[in-house]
């Protein structure tokens, strides 16, 4: 196969070069893929560099989420699995197509085991399910359990923010949309968002806060970014503040007693640790969002500004992510020997 190895941490994404390695060898647990498509992530940039919290051994291939097709089944099932092992068969066959993510997804092959996967969606491309199974559950599972008349989506073009946009709009909210640059804006509400707001224009609370009822302010709020501060300025009255991430860069700290006086929630959301602390909540995020795609209220965020074919264009597509060039999932098509179209 080919792929992208880590011998050594690197200083940026320039540095990654695709070679010639053996094909991977699955444990008795785990499923082969050949993958079609390779989404690209902010922590595959931290992980190049040694900076992210989970760190493989010397040497690992690089990426993590993909699409593709099943080469060969486990015989086994994986440590993790709970029921009666005697009963159990695998639940995907060989050249069923699958999305999902495990470490080395910059490569032709990669090996995953099996709660790590799921069905391609009926009438979805290899390109389109690629970028899914990181961002659609941690949205899901953010907002429905939380969801609020009005919801404030920050960073609203990401990965993340589109995937919240259209499931806050399927449960029935009015979504205000915040990105730095017009045409995100234009992305997020090309999406379904009912109003948008540049905040990197110091008013922006104003703004928010002016399209609610009454200036009430909204319900919810979802951060990916690190904008819970100044989102305290436009939250309404027993609003909830959704913790998704810090894209911006700095961890947030911020005045407790401000909490107390607009008797609001602070929540925060790891989707990455409900396999460990909450599996059962797992099956039921992934029910909902499949019910939404089958409803044709959930659609693909893949960005499309610009398209990246083969895996030598992975350091372009890192870079392009990297400097807040793109939206949405940024997905590189990877080609195979006699494979059909993407």
């Amino acid at each position: 196969m080919r792929g992208i190895i880590v011998r050594e941490y690197v200083e940026g994404p320039g540095d990654l070069r695709v070679t010639d390695l053996p094909s991977p060898e699955p444990l008795p647990s785990q499923y082969k893929i050949a993958v079609h498509a390779s989404a690209i992530n902010f922590f595959d940039l931290l992980q190049i560099r040694g900076k992210y919290q989970n760190q493989p051994r010397l040497p690992w291939v690089a990426g993590a989420e993909f699409s593709g097709i099943v080469l060969s089944v486990p015989s086994r099932p994986s440590p993790s699995y709970q029921g009666d092992v005697k009963a159990w068969r695998p639940k995907y066959s060989v050249g069923d197509k699958v999305f999902g993510a495990a470490q080395g997804g910059y490569a032709t092959e990669v090996a995953a085991e099996e709660q790590r996967l799921r069905p391609i969606p009926k009438g979805w491309s290899f390109f389109e399910a690629a970028g899914l199974f990181v961002t659609a559950p941690t949205s899901y599972a953010a907002l429905v359990t939380r969801a609020g008349d009005y919801v404030l989506v920050h960073a609203a073009a990401g990965g993340v923010g589109l995937a919240a946009v259209q499931i806050a709009k399927a449960f029935g909210a009015t979504v205000i949309a915040t990105a730095g640059t017009a045409h995100k804006l234009s992305v997020a509400r090309s999406y379904g968002a009912d109003h948008v707001v540049n905040y990197k224009d110091s008013s922006w609370p104003e703004q928010v806060k002016k399209l609610t009822p009454k200036g009430r302010g909204v319900d919810v709020v979802y951060d990916s970014v690190g904008l819970i501060e100044e989102s305290m300025k436009c939250t309404a009255w027993n609003g909830r503040l959704l913790v998704i991430g810090f894209a911006a860069g700095d961890i947030e700290k911020m005045a407790t007693n401000r909490i107390l006086l607009k008797n609001v929630s602070v929540v925060g959301l790891h989707w990455g640790k409900y396999a460990e602390n909450e599996p059962e909540t797992v099956e039921v995020v992934w029910d909902g969002l499949f019910r939404l795609m089958d409803e044709g209220k959930f659609k693909g965020t893949c960005f499309t500004d610009k398209e990246f074919v083969g895996l030598e264009r992975v350091p372009d597509a890192l870079r392009a992510l990297g400097a807040r060039e793109t939206w949405g999932k940024v997905v590189v098509r990877v080609s195979q020997d006699g494979a059909s179209k993407l």
